[in-house]
């Protein structure tokens, strides 16, 4: 068995002893050097732009400005494209900007032999804005009364979703009516989460230069297939003019599913005759420039019976999409439904949800796509209502938790496997649930422990929302060995490996024995749309299945040919094809190979090739549980002790499974108590670094606990279903409800950082006006 053997990354010793070609690595001659010049304003018009100085300084090549570029709007997010106009995501965007959406917008672009000429051109443009007003509110901006931030929205609100679940026949004839009624327990709360960044160490960073009249564009992305073709959508030539290829990528987390700036440098390679331009933004402007989580703020109502189940539930989520559309209403859209489907509501749910656009950068997709911040709603509105109303927050999830079976009554997503009581209980387990919330209760003094948990379900892919599609391809090499080329990208998460052995499990061979193509090439790889949304393993898992079975088969029938034996009677069992029945080795792969390669009799060349469009999708589900302290005067607390349990059905990969979630965990952590993009009034980011940005360190961590709970999803190829961006939800509302248990103060928005804990525990009375 392949499947479920926790072997070493197949690209571990190039990248630990630095053979692994990132796209810095790539490029062996000359390069020109591209650099971006931002506007100083958040809102407005370029009106003009002087950059005689700057073209006549030596070792510049080009200055491009926004009046140069085509007048082509064009999307950026990462998601496969659609035949059908109303699936297709929102052109706002143009190469370079003259109306002015953002503080740092991008306006003019500047081409230079070298890195130190870039720099010094830019500063000698002179700029001219029309300034407006600028808003940052996404609740002042839905009110509009000022100059719309894209003229096609004059409210300012890109869009806005209102769904009611169908209710069960009974007494009440709407949603409002279950929550209005006295003989429940009525909840209402707000709850709100911050903009943060994805923090990846490899900066965005690509080249592109001309070859016989095609651009080619090399690239740090994580969606290769859909950058080549929003580079042709926004140069307005055929995506067949271009190719794009994708080495090794320093991370991503979602904010490389976006389209970035591989358009803009494949349009400078055209102004400066083909040559090879790079263009490698800063940290400053990856943090300003790119993407980041969208700020979400939340007010939910819930309805209780005395039992303790959620009747029905109320959620009214804005979402400040900034100064473009990006990902669009995608993600407040996934995060309301995230909200719905976790719980039953026995009567009756009502979402709305609004995306705003603002004068910020604009928010993309970041690990969990809407979920963490919908998660820390829920989870904090469950940990409240059981604290009101005298309810085992353990118990209260744990009777009202998604039933195996459900169906979205919107989407039809279907709950075909669940572990999350499983998980529950496991981690309960882990952390000695019951004895610590009974020692930390009641307790006094200025430092405190508390025990918290919180718990979460993630869907798998983007089917029936999307299109799901991917192939693969399958060839024997002349050893006997398999080549495997995928369009599915290796973005750091263990991808290659685990695909290597799901073809390794399928064909019958060892996983040492596939040779997977690491770098997509457009011209060459198999169509995939990418790493997100936690898909590969379950929609490229299925194309690598489909692939194994028929390449499978056709060298099943060539040994059939070779030994003169019934197909029927023959299998593959590691290097050899055996006899069925007494698994006895009848010819081994690699002398097969070398007579389909050069038999003068009958010569093949054995591959296979298969696309699967994938129509399912299945929840993933687990849980995390906290052990803080919290020090109360000084707003400070440490995590003693964390543990995730996750349900992500069959493991491909145990050892890989604990990376991610250990990964996941981090990235929670300073989700919750620390991270926070910071702006000033009018719109300038003021934390643009590592150093100003507080990326939690391993001074910040506990020793992390990942721990399992297999189900065998019927849905997933190998039983497998989601766990890439599950680690990261739970984690924040786990440890806000520990510092709720160790200090009685419920904190409701995040990061729960030290400014934001004093203030809290001075307006609760923990600290007097002394700070003691």
């Amino acid at each position: 068995m392949e499947v479920g053997r926790s072997i070493n990354r197949v690209d571990a010793a190039d990248k630990v002893t630095g053979r692994a070609r990132y796209t810095d690595d790539f490029h062996e001659g000359p390069m020109l050097v591209a650099k971006i010049l931002h506007s100083t304003i958040a809102n407005g018009v370029v009106k003009s732009m002087d950059i005689s100085a700057a073209q006549a300084l030596p070792g510049v090549v080009k200055v491009v400005t926004c009046f140069d570029v085509p007048d082509i709007q064009f999307p950026t997010p990462g998601h496969p494209w659609s035949v059908e106009k109303a699936h297709q995501d929102i052109s706002d965007r143009k190469l370079l900007a003259s109306r002015v959406r953002y503080y740092g917008d991008d306006i003019a672009a500047v081409v230079a032999e070298d890195t130190v000429t870039a720099d010094r051109a830019l500063k000698l443009i002179r700029v001219e804005y029309e300034e407006y007003p600028v808003c940052l509110d996404p609740e002042e901006s839905m009110r509009g009364g000022g100059i719309p931030i894209h003229q096609e929205y004059p409210n300012n609100v890109l869009a806005h979703m209102d769904l009611r679940t169908p209710m069960p026949p009974s007494d009440f004839q709407s949603v409002e009516d279950v929550l209005a009624c006295p003989a429940y327990h009525h909840f209402w709360g707000h709850y709100e989460t911050q903009q943060v960044q994805h923090c990846h160490i490899e900066p965005p960073i690509s080249y592109a230069y001309m070859e016989a009249g095609r651009i080619t564009v090399v690239t740090s992305t994580q969606i290769p297939h859909i950058v080549r073709r929003v580079v042709g959508q926004a140069l307005g030539i055929g995506w067949g003019k271009i190719r794009v290829i994708k080495p090794y990528i320093g991370g991503g987390f979602g904010n490389k599913q976006e389209v970035l700036y591989e358009p803009l440098n494949a349009f400078l390679t055209t102004q400066v005759g083909g040559r090879a331009v790079k263009l490698d933004i800063s940290r400053e402007e990856t943090f300003q420039n790119t993407r980041s989580r969208h700020p979400i703020a939340f007010d939910v109502e819930a309805a209780v019976d005395g039992d303790g189940y959620l009747m029905a539930r109320s959620c009214r989520a804005v979402s400040n999409q900034g100064g473009y559309a990006s990902h669009g209403h995608s993600i407040v859209a996934n995060a309301v439904t995230g909200f719905r489907q976790l719980y039953l509501d026995r009567l009756g749910h009502h979402s709305e949800a609004y995306t705003v656009y603002t004068n910020l950068p604009a928010p993309g997709a970041m690990r969990g796509y809407g979920i963490p911040q919908c998660n820390f709603a829920v989870e904090c509105m469950m940990e409240d209502i059981a604290r009101r109303y005298g309810l085992d927050p353990f118990e209260f999830r744990l009777q009202n938790i998604m039933p195996l079976g459900y169906k979205d009554p919107f989407n039809g997503i279907t709950c075909h496997s669940t572990g999350l009581a499983e998980c529950m209980k496991k981690g309960a387990e882990a952390i000695h649930w019951s004895e610590l919330r009974e020692k930390y209760r009641n307790q006094t003094g200025p430092v405190r422990r508390g025990v918290g948990m919180a718990v979460f379900s993630y869907k798998t892919g983007v089917y029936p929302i999307s299109l799901e599609t991917s192939s693969a391809r399958m060839v024997l090499n002349q050893d006997g060995t398999v080549q495997l080329h995928l369009g599915a990208t290796e973005i750091g998460q263990g991808g290659d490996t685990v695909f290597s052995q799901m073809a390794a499990e399928t064909i019958g061979i060892p996983t040492e024995d596939v040779h997977i193509v690491s770098f997509q090439d457009t011209d060459t790889a198999p169509f995939d749309t990418g790493a997100y949304a936690s898909r590969q393993t379950y929609v490229t898992g299925k194309a690598i299945q489909k692939t194994g079975r028929i390449f499978r088969a056709r060298v099943l029938e060539y040994a059939a040919e070779v030994l003169q034996l019934d197909q029927a009677a023959l299998d593959i069992r590691g290097r050899d094809v055996v006899e069925k029945t007494s698994g006895a080795a009848l010819l081994s792969l690699e002398a097969l190979a070398m007579e389909a390669f050069y038999s003068l009799e009958h010569s093949v060349h054995i591959t296979a090739e298969a696309t699967s469009h994938c129509k399912e999708n299945t929840f993933a589900f687990g849980c995390c549980f906290a052990e803080v302290e919290v020090d109360i005067p000084l707003g400070k607390v440490k995590i003693r002790n964390m543990v995730n349990v996750h349900d992500s059905g069959k493991l491909i990969n145990p050892a890989l499974a604990e990376a991610q979630v250990h990964g996941g965990m981090s990235m929670g952590i300073g989700y919750a108590l620390s991270e926070e993009m910071k702006f000033d009034d009018r719109g300038r980011l003021l934390n643009g670094n590592l150093l100003d940005y507080k990326l939690p360190t391993a001074m910040d961590h506990p020793e992390l606990r990942a721990l399992f709970v297999e189900t065998d999803d019927p849905s997933g190829p190998f039983g497998n279903k989601a766990l890439g961006e599950p680690p990261s939800i739970p984690v924040a509302p786990a440890i806000r409800n520990a510092i709720l248990q160790a200090t009685g103060v419920a904190l409701n928005r995040l990061p729960m950082n030290p400014q934001r804990l004093v203030e809290a525990f001075t307006a609760a009375g923990l600290i007097d006006a002394k700070g003691e």
